[in-house]
């Protein structure tokens, strides 16, 4: 595993990647509650619930490209950005779980991947090192899930379009869920490895 090596080209708060990425984490809340809206006596506005998170992948795409090419790289945004897409996974995860699309088992299999995820980053703490990089695999588990998540909110119905959905949903959740734990090993391993060898320097 590698540790962070962007170099951090700003200091400022309220730069525009940091606006966007914030701007996302405002949508969690807002995504989840029109997910769990029909749950609670209300209308479903899975719709809007899919605009919104398209919205969080537009602007996902926009702050780190933004942040590069305006040389806008901040400590800040490092945190902002991996952090909005993490609790749209974890509130996509909660909103499918209690509406019973997405069943519990899956559920604790991603749940204990990010539990395993979190020791590793407190262990890497531990020893002064910074946040781990993602690698390829984590991006690709990442890729699928967002890709999964939302098909599998419009199959949630009868017709042909939600049958078509609930395939390609379940692809995609299926490809996901090996990735995003064989990318989890694999930090596992690096950290691992970097503990012996900081032990072995000792």
């Amino acid at each position: 595993m590698e540790v962070q090596e962007t170099r951090v080209q700003t200091d400022r708060v309220f730069t525009i990647p940091n606006i966007l990425s914030m701007a996302r984490l405002l949508g969690v809340p807002v995504f989840l509650w029109l997910i769990l809206w029909p749950e609670f006596g209300g209308p479903k506005v899975d719709g809007w619930a899919l605009l919104v998170l398209a919205l969080s992948g537009v602007s996902d795409y926009l702050d780190g490209k933004l942040a590069r090419r305006w040389n806008q790289i901040s400590s800040l945004g490092r945190v902002l950005d991996p952090a909005a897409d993490r609790l749209y996974i974890v509130s996509t995860i909660i909103g499918l779980t209690w509406r019973g699309i997405l069943p519990w088992w899956l559920t604790a299999i991603l749940v204990a991947r990010d539990v395993v995820m979190g020791v590793m980053i407190l262990v890497m703490r531990r020893h002064g090192w910074g946040p781990p990089q993602v690698n390829f695999m984590g991006k690709a588990a990442t890729f699928n899930l967002m890709y999964a998540f939302p098909l599998l909110l419009l199959s949630d119905g009868d017709g042909w379009l939600n049958t078509l959905a609930a395939i390609f949903g379940w692809a995609f959740a299926g490809w996901g869920t090996t990735l995003y734990w064989w990318a989890g090993i694999l930090y596992v391993v690096q950290v691992r490895r970097l503990v012996r060898a900081d032990a072995t320097a000792d």
